[in-house]
C-alpha cells in the first residue's frame, strides 16, 4: 500500500500549560509510532486568536504535525485521542497526496501542451517591417 500524507492542526485551550501541551504532542507521537505511521514534523505555533469563538474562548494554542502513514487507521487513532483529551478544544486532518498527486498530473499535462504547440520566435528588429524608416532625415 502506498503512504499517505496528512496535515493534522489542532487547537489547544489559550490557559494550558506547556508542560501539558508537550504532554499531548507525545501522546499523539506514540499513537503513530504504535499504529505504524511516522510523524515528519511538530511546529507549535502558538497562542493565536481565533475568527470566531469556540467553546466560550476567543484565544487557542495551534499546534501543526505532518503525518506519514500507509493506514488510515493512523488518522483515527490520532482523532479519537484528540476527541477525548481535554484541553483539545478543536482539531483537523486534512490528507494531502491526493491535492499533490493532481498538481503532478496538471503539471505533466501542461508540459505535454506546450511540447506540441509551436515555439513562437521573436525577430530581430532589424528583420521587422518599417524598421529602416524610423530614422528619417529633417530638413
Amino acid at each position: 500500500m502506498e503512504e499517505r500524507l496528512y496535515d493534522l492542526i489542532f487547537i489547544l485551550r489559550p490557559d494550558t500549560p506547556e508542560s501539558d501541551i508537550d504532554k499531548v504532542i507525545s501522546t499523539l507521537e506514540h499513537a503513530a509510532a504504535e499504529k505504524g505511521g511516522k510523524i515528519d514534523s511538530v511546529n507549535k505555533w502558538g497562542r493565536k486568536r481565533m475568527a470566531y469563538r469556540v467553546q466560550k474562548l476567543r484565544e487557542g494554542y495551534f499546534v501543526y504535525m505532518v503525518i506519514r502513514s500507509s493506514h488510515g487507521e493512523v488518522v483515527k487513532e490520532l482523532e479519537r485521542r484528540l476527541k477525548v483529551s481535554d484541553p483539545v478544544i478543536k482539531y483537523l486532518t486534512v490528507r494531502l497526496d491526493e491535492e499533490l498527486k493532481r498538481q503532478d498530473k496538471l503539471k505533466r499535462h501542461r508540459e505535454r501542451r506546450a511540447a506540441r504547440r509551436p515555439r513562437k520566435t521573436v525577430a530581430p528588429a532589424a528583420a521587422m517591417p518599417g524598421a529602416e524608416q524610423t530614422a528619417t532625415p529633417t530638413a
